[in-house]
């Protein structure tokens, strides 16, 4: 299995607390790991322990993270050589709070993308048409503007069913994916005051994929254009940390794509494989495993 990833790939640092901490008080961290993230960098490191090739481009890897991203890969099916490492840039890193099952991200992913749109210098690559055709099957970031959509073109040009994740509902990204997957974020940030239930029917019609609306670990809908919306529970399982949830979630959606499983199994398998990944901190350690997915399933 061949897989594609364009988008986000940073370092991660992250902090699990035995609490918040509020303003003035001290509070202790229990553990702290420094690993690649983002929603491309931990797609991949899931989709390789699931036995993928897996070949990864977007963001550029700049001077304080190459280190880093070179060595947690270098025994994985993962292929670096589309990225970017540039020295002359500082590099992307995030820093995560983490207790119980919340967590608070911190970054300057804002400035990131401001200072790209001052300057007209995107620190990320255009996708390359080569390594789409290589794929059986891609997921999509939609975070580098015209750059994403241009993947998404890609895709459509070359015959590629794509995943993606938290895009508008009007868009071409959209429009033409094979699975698409809408979290409680994606819809804090384009529908603020929406509801999941106003939103679904507006992404249904305007794709003929299917389109995933999650809710943490309630219940969530899931369905296609012309048929009746369908719900799912969850995996229960024992949340170590949530981090990574989504990113394997999309994992998942990008495995089961590319086996040409049906929308039913897609979802549990997705459901399954984000609920191995949350049952451990981290994740980047110990990703899921097909054995260990299966046996949630079946549970």
């Amino acid at each position: 299995m061949k897989i594609y990833l364009y988008g986000m790939v940073c370092g991660s640092n992250s902090f699990k607390l035995n609490e918040f901490p509020t303003p003035d008080e001290y509070t202790e961290i229990q553990q702290s790991y420094r690993f690649p993230g983002g929603e491309t960098g931990t797609c991949g490191a899931v989709l390789a322990s699931l036995g993928a090739d897996v070949k990864m481009d977007g963001t550029h890897i700049g001077r304080s993270t190459s280190q880093l991203v070179k060595d947690f890969y270098k025994n994985k099916s993962v292929d670096l050589s589309s990225l970017t490492f540039d020295d002359s840039f500082e590099g992307l890193e995030d820093y995560v709070l983490i207790s119980g099952k919340e967590r608070t991200p911190l970054g300057t992913f804002g400035r990131f993308f401001a200072d790209a749109w001052k300057s007209g210098i995107r620190h990320w690559n255009k996708p390359k048409e080569s390594d789409i055709a290589w794929c059986d099957a891609a997921a999509i970031d939609d975070c580098f503007w015209d750059d994403s959509e241009l993947a998404a073109e890609m895709c459509v040009k070359l015959g590629k069913p794509y995943v993606t994740i938290d895009c508008k509902y009007d868009s071409y990204i959209h429009k033409y994916a094979a699975v698409s997957v809408i979290s409680g974020e994606g819809i804090g940030n384009f529908y603020k005051g929406m509801t999941r239930e106003e939103l679904f029917p507006l992404y249904v019609q305007n794709s003929d994929g299917l389109t995933i609306i999650t809710n943490g670990g309630n219940e969530f809908y899931y369905g296609r254009k012309g048929v009746p919306m369908k719900t799912f529970q969850p995996f229960k399982v024992n949340v170590a940390s949530t981090l990574g949830a989504g990113d394997s979630f999309k994992a998942g959606c990008t495995y089961a794509l590319a086996l040409g499983t049906d929308d039913d199994e897609l979802v549990r398998f997705a459901s399954a494989c984000a609920g191995v990944a949350i049952s451990r901190y981290p994740l980047q350690l110990e990703p899921p495993t097909l054995e260990e997915i299966k046996k949630l399933m079946n549970r």
